[in-house]
Protein backbone atom coordinates (compact mmCIF):
# COMPACT_ATOMS: atom_id res chain seq x y z
CA UNK A 1 0.00 0.00 0.00
CA UNK A 2 1.17 3.26 -1.08
CA UNK A 3 1.69 6.00 1.86
CA UNK A 4 -0.38 9.08 1.66
CA UNK A 5 1.47 12.43 1.37
CA UNK A 6 -0.96 14.27 3.48
CA UNK A 7 -3.82 13.52 5.89
CA UNK A 8 -7.24 15.53 6.94
CA UNK A 9 -9.67 14.90 9.70
CA UNK A 10 -12.28 12.56 8.43
CA UNK A 11 -14.55 15.72 9.42
CA UNK A 12 -13.33 17.35 6.40
CA UNK A 13 -13.64 14.48 3.40
CA UNK A 14 -16.88 15.52 1.94
CA UNK A 15 -15.78 18.88 1.49
CA UNK A 16 -12.36 18.44 -0.21
CA UNK A 17 -13.87 15.83 -2.79
CA UNK A 18 -17.13 18.93 -3.13
CA UNK A 19 -14.45 21.51 -3.87
CA UNK A 20 -15.74 23.33 -0.80
CA UNK A 21 -12.41 22.91 0.76
CA UNK A 22 -9.51 24.19 -1.20
CA UNK A 23 -7.30 25.00 1.12
CA UNK A 24 -5.66 23.67 4.21
CA UNK A 25 -3.57 25.64 6.67
CA UNK A 26 -0.30 23.68 8.50
CA UNK A 27 2.52 24.20 10.38
CA UNK A 28 6.27 24.40 9.83
CA UNK A 29 6.67 20.44 9.66
CA UNK A 30 4.43 20.74 6.01
CA UNK A 31 5.83 24.14 4.75
CA UNK A 32 8.10 21.89 2.52
CA UNK A 33 5.47 21.86 -0.06
CA UNK A 34 4.93 23.60 -3.34
CA UNK A 35 3.17 24.39 -6.35
CA UNK A 36 3.04 21.74 -8.76
CA UNK A 37 3.05 18.95 -5.99
CA UNK A 38 0.68 16.24 -6.63
CA UNK A 39 0.12 14.78 -3.21
CA UNK A 40 -2.06 11.63 -1.82
CA UNK A 41 -4.80 12.43 0.55
CA UNK A 42 -6.16 9.83 3.35
CA UNK A 43 -7.89 9.98 6.01
CA UNK A 44 -5.97 11.18 9.54
CA UNK A 45 -7.56 9.04 11.49
CA UNK A 46 -7.01 5.56 9.42
CA UNK A 47 -4.51 6.39 6.79
CA UNK A 48 -7.34 5.71 4.06
CA UNK A 49 -6.65 7.37 0.67
CA UNK A 50 -9.47 9.26 -0.70
CA UNK A 51 -7.87 11.58 -3.14
CA UNK A 52 -5.16 12.61 -4.85
CA UNK A 53 -4.75 16.94 -5.09
CA UNK A 54 -2.22 19.23 -7.18
CA UNK A 55 -0.99 22.13 -5.00
CA UNK A 56 -1.61 25.55 -6.74
CA UNK A 57 0.19 27.95 -4.17
CA UNK A 58 1.89 28.36 -0.88
CA UNK A 59 1.66 30.97 0.86
CA UNK A 60 2.54 31.95 4.78
CA UNK A 61 -0.03 33.57 7.38
CA UNK A 62 -0.39 34.70 11.05
CA UNK A 63 -3.34 33.96 13.17
CA UNK A 64 -3.95 36.99 13.73
CA UNK A 65 -3.95 37.72 9.67
CA UNK A 66 -6.59 35.06 8.69
CA UNK A 67 -9.71 36.43 7.10
CA UNK A 68 -13.20 36.19 5.87
CA UNK A 69 -11.56 34.52 2.83
CA UNK A 70 -9.66 31.73 4.21
CA UNK A 71 -12.70 30.83 6.34
CA UNK A 72 -14.49 30.51 2.98
CA UNK A 73 -11.74 28.54 1.30
CA UNK A 74 -11.77 25.91 4.31
CA UNK A 75 -15.98 26.21 4.17
CA UNK A 76 -16.23 27.19 8.02
CA UNK A 77 -16.73 30.60 10.05
CA UNK A 78 -13.92 32.44 10.45
CA UNK A 79 -14.37 31.87 14.00
CA UNK A 80 -14.61 28.20 13.44
CA UNK A 81 -11.30 28.80 11.36
CA UNK A 82 -9.82 30.00 14.36
CA UNK A 83 -10.66 27.56 16.90
CA UNK A 84 -9.98 24.56 14.78
CA UNK A 85 -6.30 25.75 13.93
CA UNK A 86 -5.65 26.58 17.97
CA UNK A 87 -6.80 22.92 18.19
CA UNK A 88 -4.67 21.39 16.34
CA UNK A 89 -1.72 23.82 16.54
CA UNK A 90 -1.67 25.17 20.77
CA UNK A 91 0.41 27.85 21.25
CA UNK A 92 1.56 28.15 17.52
CA UNK A 93 1.13 31.63 15.10
CA UNK A 94 2.66 31.39 12.04
CA UNK A 95 1.34 29.01 9.54
CA UNK A 96 1.48 27.47 6.19
CA UNK A 97 -1.27 28.32 3.66
CA UNK A 98 -1.83 25.31 0.61
CA UNK A 99 -4.08 26.30 -1.65
CA UNK A 100 -5.24 22.81 -3.76
CA UNK A 101 -7.49 21.67 -5.96
CA UNK A 102 -8.62 17.37 -6.33
CA UNK A 103 -7.22 16.03 -9.69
Amino acid sequence: MQPNDMTFFQRFQDDILAGRKTITIRDQSESHFKAGDILRVGRFEDEGYFCTIEVTSMSTITLDTLSEKHAQQENMSLDQLKQVIGEIYPLQTEFYVIDFKCV
